[in-house]
């Protein structure tokens, strides 16, 4: 990939949020504060041309989400609770709103309106084996072109992480499974 700062490629961070991050948190990965750093340095790469994304927990309790939340009383709290905000090292990401969603996939028309139909981006973010794997194939069934940075992205284990990984490699030439270093264009 070219070098995303001068191309129409958008980074995509998904879910730079507390409850996904905090140690003492039931969803949060262990492996969140290795992806960070590599986050940032994309971030820094793409400039202007950042999403950041924000699960919030206001789907519709009378579908499936009710039993979701019954078997997660913990994530079941208002949308203004501190679980739910983006972690420091995510500030400044995006000068752009982040895009808040009651979904696991954020692909979608509030993406889909800023890349673009057919757009390229760039997935990072947590977690590889949730949010990120169902926003990479609803955009890739979507047309768009999709990378990954893998080790931009944290999964709940190491376990969930390669597999959520295999299946993604699965779908190319529309999923790209790659890393922070070929994105950037740096050995």
């Amino acid at each position: 990939m070219s070098a995303p700062a001068t191309g129409d490629t958008w980074l995509v961070v998904i879910d730079p949020q507390a409850i996904f991050a905090a140690p003492d948190s039931a969803w949060g990965s262990p492996f969140f504060g290795e992806a960070m750093p590599r986050i940032r340095a994309l971030a820094d790469a793409f400039g202007d041309r950042v999403l950041v994304t924000r699960w919030m927990p206001t789907a519709d309790r009378s579908t499936s989400w009710g039993d979701y939340f019954a078997a997660w009383p913990f994530a079941d709290q208002p949308p203004s609770d501190p679980l739910f905000a983006l972690v420091p090292e995510a500030a400044g990401l995006s000068p752009h709103p982040s895009i808040d969603l009651p979904t696991f996939g954020k692909w979608g028309p509030e993406v889909e309106a800023v890349v673009g139909r057919g757009g390229r981006l760039v997935l990072a973010g947590v977690s590889t084996d949730c949010c990120v794997i169902s926003t990479a194939l609803a955009a890739a069934d979507a047309g768009a072109h999709v990378t990954i940075a893998a080790d931009a992205c944290a999964g709940s284990t190491a376990e969930n992480h390669a597999a959520a990984l295999q299946v993604m490699g699965l779908y190319p030439p529309q999923i790209i499974v790659s890393d922070t270093a070929a994105v950037l264009g740096t050995p």
